[in-house]
């Protein structure tokens, strides 16, 4: 049996998109192309590697199990490709968070290990698909809001972080910052979307709303700051995200008595395995060394 380096790519690709269509555009093939490479890459393993649907193609349980072998045999591809280019083997570390977390984390990770033995490659994505790129291998390490546990996957608590309200400094509500929700309901608000907790919020700002004027809520945490900052509006968010501007003044947190006791629970989540890896240990320390300075899990 011999199965192409370039079909194992396109295994991944088709993972990764999620569509056998996505996949084609992408190569600038046709999709029976697709089709016609992925059966014979099936004939060739005996077993069936997607279920098609209307919206896509889902890796079955072989293919979930096969795409690690996979990965690996394309960078040891690399690796043997880099070697005899003369270029440094050094291994690869695949991070995935939130966008709401990407700066709060990818850029003091990379700052710590600037010159570390590894190379680091960071994406965004919702919790559920970072949840499944560690599982597929897409991603070494994940930084996922509070979801469930999934077999096979570590989860640790980096920080609990309460959802506060915030205002720039020269705000008309920074003077008084005693407050209760009425008494901001009219203001121009734009929270920053945390889950089902953001919407009760809005309701409740509507209840007490006397102007016909929508509440927008808005991802990720850099475009409900900047909203704040340059063009006056208020906004919920987490207060480990706002820890530098309150510190230094630019804004102030209201002190809302009614609002309820609403977080944003961090999770550092990895692949569970009996095999060390020296870099996934290395990014956990300095994950944890970060995460040390912002507001202390409960």
């Amino acid at each position: 049996m011999s199965v192409s380096f370039d079909d194992l790519r396109l295994l991944i690709e088709i993972v990764e998109y999620g569509s056998f269509t996505q996949a084609a555009a992408r190569r600038r093939w046709s999709q029976p192309q697709v089709s016609q490479r992925v059966g014979a890459l099936e004939d060739q393993l005996g077993v069936q590697l997607f279920r098609r649907h209307r919206r896509g193609a889902v890796p079955t349980e072989a293919c979930v199990t096969f795409l690690p072998a996979a990965r690996a045999a394309l960078a040891a591809l690399e690796l043997g490709m880099e070697s005899v280019q003369g270029a440094p083997a050094l291994p690869k570390m695949r991070l995935a968070c939130v966008p709401s977390l990407a700066s709060m984390l990818f850029g003091p990770i990379l700052l710590a290990l600037a010159e570390a033995p590894m190379e680091i490659r960071c994406t965004t994505n919702h919790s559920p698909i970072i949840m499944d790129m560690l599982l597929t291998d897409q991603a070494q390490l994940g930084f996922v809001l509070r979801c469930p546990a999934i077999a096979g996957i570590e989860l640790e608590r980096i920080c609990v972080s309460p959802i506060i309200a915030v205002v720039h400094r020269d705000h008309p509500l920074a003077r008084s910052p005693a407050c209760l929700l009425a008494d901001i309901a009219n203001a121009r608000l734009a929270p920053q979307f945390w889950g089902a907790e953001c919407d009760e919020l809005i309701g409740r700002l509507h209840a007490s709303r006397t102007t016909n004027t929508p509440i927008h809520a808005i991802q990720p945490a850099s475009a409900a700051l900047e909203l704040v900052l340059e063009h006056g509006f208020l906004t919920f968010m987490p207060d480990m995200a706002v820890a530098r501007q309150l510190q230094d003044g630019s804004l102030v947190k209201l002190d809302i008595a009614d609002l309820p006791l609403w977080e944003w629970e961090v999770m550092m989540a990895w692949r569970s395995g009996k095999r060390a890896d020296a870099s996934k240990q290395m990014v956990l320390q300095v994950v944890r060394n970060i995460a040390a300075g912002w507001t202390p899990a409960r």
